[in-house]
């Protein structure tokens, strides 16, 4: 063989890391870990700088972390280091209602005594839990981190997946995985469409500090106008996440701290006491977003890239760490059957494992979102009635419970807090 062909070959051959990931956030280095931990090699190309990244400032944003969730980040060796700066979610509180005028009578009341598994969740702020997943792929030998690095054109071909960085660097893997939100430039760049339409509302997003201890309970209040989340976190502080039409919300958004603040007590009420701003105030365009395929040649997507719903319930980040899980898991095991890890039939073992779950999800959250914002007075008074017949009725009750706490349908192992 000449010697240009085979450099030719083994330049086709080569690869930088087994799996490239474009995109860092929470699920980037989530997967990172996953897969490291199953012998593959990782290349993470996250856009944000470190110095950012690592930030201690607290900014106002948390998440709430379905049971399975914290699992899954013990068994990555991650919620030791950030349990202690959780808040356990005890119980949850759903009710309707107008701002001003309080809850209607009939409610849906999750008792966390109910569940022998404890806690459905606990509330976690992003800087704590950023913080913990980036020191442990710093420590990882098979993990490479690139920050302050972007993606600018990728390809795949029979051999393997490339990515060129605007340094000029190129880079090559078996998979490329695109963790790198709603405007995934990794699914535009495969040609892979979206669908789906906004809600007209914005999602207002902070923390507040109050007055009287909240008990670890978790309030959606339902408005016309859009849900309101009142999550709890550890001290008398709370993270809310405050749906509003989009006019309203861009009003709102260019107020003082004070202003701001006037605007929420109506909604908000005084069960807390005072409330007062802690941190920064976030505004988020909702809409539901579902990419077309989550998989093309030797790609796969997770996450905000692959699907983004209505906030009401909480589960965006859970849902990218099901993604995540589900793919180390089909990866992992397939390597170990000798398979080629980015072959068609592999991918689509995790495409048909996480979309049918993401399309019942997100159906869900548009049915209920639906439902409850508006003051139709006939849909106000069946779905009150609805709530409390569900309140009362213990079966139904406890089963959605441990749907909220992430126990339901087929968990991946890593959700079930064992290791692949």
């Amino acid at each position: 063989m000449d010697n240009p062909v085979r450099a030719a070959i083994l330049e086709a051959m080569r690869t930088d890391s087994d799996i490239l990931i474009a995109g860092g956030g929470l699920n980037g280095p989530a997967l990172a870990l996953a897969l490291a931990s199953g012998g593959f090699s990782v290349t993470i190309v996250d856009a944000q700088p470190l110095e950012t990244l690592t930030d201690s400032d607290f900014d106002g944003r948390a998440y709430a972390l379905a049971l399975a969730s914290t699992r899954m980040l013990s068994a990555l060796g991650i919620w030791d280091r950030v349990a202690a700066d959780s808040q356990p979610i005890l119980d949850i509180i759903a009710s309707d209602g107008r701002a001003g005028e309080g809850a209607a009578p009939w409610t849906l009341h999750f008792d966390h005594r109910e569940l022998e598994e404890g806690p459905m969740g606990h509330m976690l702020e992003d800087r704590y839990l950023r913080r913990a997943l980036l020191a442990a792929i710093a420590a990882h030998p098979r993990i490479t981190h690139l920050s302050g690095a972007k993606v600018v054109a990728q390809s795949t071909d029979g051999a393997g997946a490339e990515i060129t960085l605007a340094d000029g660097r190129v880079l090559r893997g078996s998979l490329l995985v695109g963790c790198d939100g709603r405007d995934s430039g990794t699914a535009r760049r495969a040609g892979i469409g979206r669908h789906g339409w906004g809600y007209d509302q914005t999602g207002l997003v902070s923390a507040i500090a109050h007055d009287k201890p909240h008990g670890g309970i978790a309030h959606q209040f339902f408005m016309p106008s859009g849900p309101l989340g009142i999550l709890p976190l550890p001290g008398n502080r709370c993270s809310i996440v405050w749906a509003v039409e989009t006019a309203r919300a861009e009003r709102i958004t260019g107020l003082s701290d004070a202003e701001y603040l006037g605007e929420l007590r109506p909604a908000f009420g005084d069960f807390l006491g005072g409330i007062r701003l802690e941190g920064a105030r976030f505004a988020y365009p909702l809409k539901l977003t579902i990419a077309d395929s989550f998989i093309a040649p030797r790609l796969a997507l997770v996450g905000d890239a692959a699907h983004g719903m209505h906030p009401l319930a909480g589960q965006g980040l859970n849902m990218g760490l099901r993604d995540v899980a589900a793919l180390a898991e089909v990866l992992v095991l397939a390597r170990r059957r000798g398979e080629d890890v980015a072959s068609p039939l592999v991918l689509e073992r995790y495409q048909q494992w996480r979309r049918f779950d993401t399309l019942a999800m997100a159906g869900a959250t548009e049915g209920i979102n639906r439902l409850f914002s508006n003051d139709n007075p006939l849909l106000r008074a069946g779905r009150d009635i609805g709530l409390g017949l569900v309140n009362a009725l213990p079966g139904l009750r406890r089963g959605l419970m441990r749907q909220a706490a992430g126990l339901t349908g087929d968990l991946p192992v890593l959700m079930q807090g064992r290791a692949i």
